[in-house]
């Protein structure tokens, strides 16, 4: 048996059975004592955060003050490197490559391995919680209503869902000369760039708003969430929240802009001719062309200035609704989760967006707060992936493990961050497409048996590839035995 796989199962058979379990389970055998959940879902957010290490002068006051607060993994990664993929895995505990559901434009209900599913709302809705959630939780897109950016939201697992069960996110507001078409679809003229010759697609765009904060659409989810915790519940509620900037495009405020003159800018780190040995398949899905476009137009600062705006709005969205738990009757008795559904690119190795399986990609922000259990302030560096939520929660609120589940609980590590497990974590994008991450290292294998190796101890940039070295052979053995044993073909669209 692999060397990390072995000594990560020795660490998790000391979970919750052999450790004290949390104070509400064990004190309290009135079901409405049990833990509430607050769960948090941000949009396209990567590791800028401040308190990952973040970009210089960020303002993420609001994501550093919840990670005080309890355990950020500082090496979390998803299981999928789009939005409807990993979120699919994140509300069902099943991997892409188990699933099939692998690409934004299938809807996961229609996997067979998915279509009778216990999503995490619907199993804490079978233990006696009300399940509520608003804005983007499943995938789906401001800017397209139908086809590609279809609702992936399943109505009948909520309680109640703002601002409807078939809508998941409030109107957004777009720039002038906006037009609808007959399917739902949202243009406008791109305000970003004056040249719009080999300019990458519309919805690739950014621009302060003149409107005022309260007319924006993750506000309104933030104020709907704020309402709900002020209630007096006869239930414990698992409560989810989706907000939706960082996504693209990047229109919030003005005064977010502001924050960020362009002079004080500072552009990711890039090295030429980075991309020589790489796969082809990674090679190939780089947004190349988009990039050519940035530097050949001096948009990089510009776009910079514009992620950076909107990640410090959601901050301050999350702000809000951190200041509405605090204030509310559920305070003490709250778990809090927030996650993002994947990293972003933004440039590096000459791309944009997600859809990679490198580290800018792959790597999120994952904070979780346990009362009773988790330590103010702590980090964890082990690796952990998104799929290990459901089971988190599962434990923590003290109820019987699913066995269907195909991430771990992170109980262990929430009570001793510190602790070594020696496992690493795979995010897929594709069939047969895989990246795993361990403490060290991140070693990726494509379809066509092409590899890539990264020493995250002396490369933290990806710039090298090892792969193909003989020295790192019994490096790739001991990674490539974490590798999914299943990769299902995609289901269809």
């Amino acid at each position: 048996m692999n060397k990390y796989r072995r000594d990560f199962i020795k660490t998790i058979g000391i979970s919750a059975a052999a450790m004290a379990l949390p104070p509400w389970i064990t004190s309290c055998s009135n079901k409405n004592k049990s833990p509430n959940i607050l769960f948090i879902a941000v949009d396209d957010l990567n590791d800028w955060a401040n308190c990952l290490g973040g970009r210089p002068g960020v303002h993420t006051p609001n994501l550093d003050r919840l990670a005080n607060r309890g355990v950020l993994f500082t090496n979390a990664h998803c299981a999928a490197p789009a939005c409807n993929p990993s979120r699919s895995s994140v509300f069902t505990g099943i991997r892409p490559s188990t699933s099939g559901i692998y690409f934004n434009r299938q809807h996961w209900r229609k996997s067979p391995i998915l279509e009778n599913a216990v999503s995490i709302p619907e199993h804490f809705r079978a233990n006696g919680y009300r399940a509520i959630g608003g804005g983007k939780l499943f995938h789906c897109l401001s800017w397209i209503k139908k086809t590609y950016g279809r609702d992936g939201n399943d109505p009948d697992i909520w309680d109640t869902y703002f601002p409807s069960k078939t809508n998941p996110m409030p109107d957004f507001i777009w720039p002038e000369g906006t037009e609808w078409d007959e399917f739902e679809t949202v243009t406008w003229p791109p305000r970003a760039g004056a040249n719009t010759a080999g300019r990458p697609p519309y919805y690739f765009d950014w621009g302060p708003m003149a409107e005022t904060e309260e007319k924006t659409s993750d506000f309104k989810v933030i104020e709907w969430a704020s309402k709900e915790l002020q209630k007096t519940q006869d239930k414990p509620f698992f409560h989810a929240v989706g907000i939706f900037r960082p996504h693209i495009p990047w229109f919030v405020p003005k005064k977010y802009f502001d924050l960020y003159p362009l002079d004080k800018i500072s552009l990711p780190r890039i090295k030429e001719k980075d991309l020589e040995d790489c796969s082809p398949v990674g090679k190939g899905y780089c947004r190349r062309k988009w990039q050519e476009w940035i530097v050949k137009n001096d948009q990089w600062k510009s776009a910079v200035q514009a992620y950076l705006a909107s990640i410090s709005y959601a901050d301050a969205q999350l702000g809000r609704l951190l200041d509405a738990l605090d204030e509310s009757p559920h305070s003490d008795n709250t778990i809090i989760v927030l996650w993002s559904d994947h990293g972003m690119h933004i440039g590096e190795k000459e791309h944009w967006e997600k859809f990679t399986l490198w580290e800018e990609s792959t790597r999120v922000p994952l904070i979780i707060v346990a009362p009773g259990v988790t330590k103010a302030g702590s980090r964890c560096a082990q690796p952990v992936n998104l799929l290990d939520i459901y089971p988190t929660l599962v434990e923590l609120a003290g109820h019987d493990p699913r066995p269907e589940l195909e991430g771990q609980s992170l109980l262990p590590l929430l009570k001793n961050p510190h602790l070594e497990t020696g496992r690493a974590v795979v995010t897929t994008y594709g069939q047969n497409n895989h990246g795993v991450r361990s403490t060290r290292w991140r070693y990726i294998r494509y379809h066509d048996g092409s590899e890539e190796l990264y020493d995250h101890q002396t490369d933290p940039d990806e710039y090298t590839n090892l792969a193909g070295q003989e020295e790192f052979k019994n490096v790739i053995e001991e990674l490539a035995a974490w590798l999914p044993r299943i990769n299902r073909h995609g289901i269809q669209k």
